[in-house]
């Protein structure tokens, strides 16, 4: 029996795929559990179309944020923070000012995707943060801990 899944199933398949079962296992499970759709013709036909739609609006996505990532690579972030002695930061720097930082700049991006090598800075010096915009779209923000003046 052939099927088309409406969601993952583990150990058989991912969303959209055509597999191919048992018929005991398609119609008195996948069916039944909203796993999966019977596979024919006119199925087979709207599955395709609705793949070709979603790698045309995720290939605008990606291209979206590829012109993101070259426009925060251009970008030279400068934190200032309160010190005390010896270039030790009173409190730290972590991703939510590197958020903030961006927003200044003007690039609206969620502090979950952000991640600063080394976790929490307690020191002036200069960092590195990768900032995840796409699944496959990845950038390195460069960025320096100033004393505040």
């Amino acid at each position: 029996m052939e099927l088309i899944l409406k969601q993952d199933v583990e150990g058989l398949g991912f969303k959209d795929d055509i597999v191919t079962v048992k018929n005991g296992y398609g119609r008195n499970f996948l069916i039944p559990q909203g796993n999966a759709i019977l596979a024919t013709l006119s199925a087979k036909k709207v599955l395709a179309e609705n793949l070709k739609q979603r790698a045309f609006k995720e290939k605008k996505i990606i291209d979206d944020a590829n012109t993101l990532a070259e426009a925060i690579k251009a970008l030279e972030i400068k934190i200032s923070a309160k010190v005390g002695s010896g270039d030790k930061l009173f409190g730290s720097v972590n991703n939510i000012n590197i958020a903030e930082s961006l927003e200044k700049a003007g690039h609206t991006i969620d502090k979950k995707f952000i991640n600063v090598s080394g976790g929490n800075i307690k020191r002036l010096g200069k960092y590195s943060a990768a900032i995840r915009l796409h699944r496959e779209v990845s950038v390195g923000l460069p960025f320096e801990i100033v004393a505040q003046a």
